[in-house]
This record gives C-alpha cells, sequence and structure tokens, in this order.
C-alpha cells in the first residue's frame, strides 16, 4: 500500500506535471526549429510573441465571457484562441515584411537576424504589458478538476490522492494534436514538401521552382499559431504574466538545441527531457521516501537539489552541457 501511495504522489507532482509542461516546451520549442531550420536564424522574440498571441487570447475571452458566451466544461479560450492566432500571424508577417526581409534580401549574416530578432523582442515585450499590464492573469474557467484528490482517496482506498487538473488534460491532447497535424503538413502536403526542401537546400529548392516568400510566409504563420498556443496551454495551465513567458525562452531555446535545433522530433523530444529534468531536480522527495523507506530511515530533510527559483538554472546547465559535448543535439539537428 506504501508503495502505491509513493507511486501516486510521484505521479502526482512529478510526472503529470512534467508531462503537461514538457509539451507546452516542446510545442514553443517546434517554432523556434522551425524558424531556424528554414529562415536559417535563432528567433529570440519567440517567448514574445508567445505572449502576445496569448494576451490577444485573453482579450477575447474575457469579451466573450463579458457577453456570457462560455464554452461548457472547457475553457472559453478555446473559442477565442483561433483569433488569438490570426492575430499574431498579421503580426508576425508584418514583421518579417518590414524588418526581417530587408535582412535576407541582403543575404545578412545569422548573426545578424539573432542581433535583429532581439530588438523586436523588446518591441514585442514593452507591447504586450502596454496592453494587458505586468500582473498576473487568470482567464481559464470551466470545470477545474477531471478527477480531484478526495474522489481519488475515496475511489482507491488510497492515503495520497491523486488530483488531475482539465488543464493538463487539455494541454496535453491539443499538443498531441498539433504534432499530428503538423508532422501531416510536413510530410503530406505540397507545400509541406516545398518547405523541407528549401530547409534541406535552399538554392535547389529555388532551382526547382519553390517560390521562397511563400514558404517564408506559410513558416511564420505556422510558427505563429504554435506560439500562441503553447503560450495559451501554457497561461490556462499557471497563469499570464508577460515576463514569464520572457523567461521561458531559455527552456524553449535549451529544448530545441538538446533535441537538435533544426529538428522538428528533435523539438518534441528537448522540450520532454528539459521538463522532466526541471521538475525532477525541483521536486521534494520526502514525502515519496517517507512512503518507501522504513520509518527509521525516514528522511528528516525534503531530499530537494534545488528549489523552485532554480529550474530556469536547470535548463541552462542542461543547455551548456549539450553545447559542450554534442552541439548537433539528439537527433543531429544543424550544429550551432
Amino acid at each position: 500500500m506504501d508503495l502505491l501511495n509513493a507511486l501516486v504522489a510521484l505521479t502526482n507532482f512529478v510526472i503529470i506535471p512534467a508531462a503537461t509542461y514538457g509539451s507546452q516546451l516542446a510545442l514553443g520549442a517546434l517554432g523556434v526549429t522551425l524558424i531556424y531550420g528554414i529562415l536559417r536564424f535563432s528567433n529570440f522574440a519567440h517567448g514574445d510573441t508567445m505572449a502576445f498571441g496569448t494576451t490577444v487570447t485573453i482579450l477575447f475571452t474575457w469579451a466573450l465571457q463579458a457577453i456570457g458566451v462560455t464554452f461548457g466544461p472547457l475553457p472559453t479560450a478555446l473559442l477565442a484562441l483561433p483569433l488569438g492566432i490570426a492575430a499574431t500571424a498579421l503580426l508576425v508577417l508584418g514583421t518579417d515584411r518590414a524588418v526581417y526581409r530587408f535582412y535576407r534580401r541582403q543575404k545578412a549574416a545569422p548573426v545578424i537576424l539573432v542581433i535583429v530578432s532581439i530588438g523586436v523582442m523588446f518591441i514585442l515585450n514593452g507591447l504586450t504589458r502596454f496592453i494587458i499590464g505586468v500582473d498576473d492573469q487568470r482567464f481559464a474557467d470551466g470545470a477545474r478538476f477531471v478527477i480531484s484528490a478526495g474522489d481519488f482517496k475515496k475511489m482507491t482506498g488510497l492515503a495520497e490522492g491523486l488530483a488531475l487538473r482539465s488543464t493538463q488534460v487539455l494541454t496535453m491532447v491539443v499538443a498531441a494534436i498539433c504534432v499530428a497535424l503538423l508532422f501531416w503538413f510536413l510530410n503530406r502536403t505540397r507545400t509541406g514538401k516545398s518547405m523541407r526542401a528549401f530547409s534541406d537546400n535552399e538554392d535547389l529548392a529555388l532551382l526547382s521552382g519553390i517560390n521562397p516568400e511563400r514558404v517564408v510566409a506559410v513558416t511564420w504563420v505556422i510558427v505563429a499559431a504554435l506560439a500562441t498556443i503553447a503560450g495559451v496551454l501554457y497561461g490556462l495551465d499557471k497563469s499570464f504574466k508577460p515576463f514569464v513567458y520572457f523567461q521561458l525562452l531559455l527552456p524553449i531555446f535549451a529544448a530545441a538545441i538538446v533535441g537538435g535545433l533544426g529538428s522538428p522530433l528533435g523539438a518534441i523530444a528537448g522540450g520532454f527531457v528539459i521538463a522532466f529534468s526541471e521538475v525532477t531536480v525541483t521536486y521534494a522527495f520526502k514525502k515519496v521516501a517517507t512512503y518507501v523507506l522504513p520509518e527509521a530511515l525516514a528522511p528528516s530533510g525534503l531530499l530537494q537539489l534545488l528549489t523552485t527559483e532554480y529550474k530556469f538554472a536547470v535548463s541552462f546547465a542542461i543547455l551548456v552541457i549539450v553545447l559542450l559535448i554534442k552541439p548537433t543535439g539528439l537527433f543531429k539537428g544543424k550544429s550551432v
């Protein structure tokens, strides 16, 4: 029985939160890796693109709630999500036309585009905070739990409860659908195959008659969708605060690089590696150890390697190690 309680505690506080967070990071890392693979630069504005898309979605969510429109047990934000994606797509397409296209036509070095993206990042960060403010915003509604800790205890008779929030289930389901649709698009559609060809060999793709501006535009639209969905899912699961999305840039880039920058499959794997590493290293294992170990050996301390304030330090450490040992990542993306 104690072993089951330990397993439930581990599932409740490590496995489910890490799988949810990993799904969010995977969607974010997919956007980063698509930009790197097709436009050939690291987009440091991606975190704030997520924040902008989430901001627009929140504003439309509040508008729908104000007129009494809800989505039953599901969050109303899902109804507002297409509008958030559309606004973000217009933003990134406009930014590309006004800023990135000039440097692309000048054949600027990737490091120049990186510096330009940092400038775009600060502008978007200021714009988002100007629109919605700097405080935490909670916009989740609908059913809160799929199963609560109390109900789980009643059903199983265990001392430890398992709470499964609806936002956690929603995150994993939506992420799985997005990944499946993305891979179908890249592998089965003519436009997706054009994007892959452009990524593999730009000159050969141009000789084959592929329109580079169309490929770039489609890439930005897909990235806008992934960024907005990832941002909204993260905000629903936790809360929305613009500066947090700026901080999320580190684990997102770490996920993309660990998996292999330029590899969509690597971005997904990297997202879960980073998420499980962060959650595991910052979790206090005292409760689990108390269930498993004899009473005489029960720990007095928290058995926590790092506090949660240092979770981004875990991402940074993994990022540095990967860059030193295997810069092409797990799935041999383009070397950084």
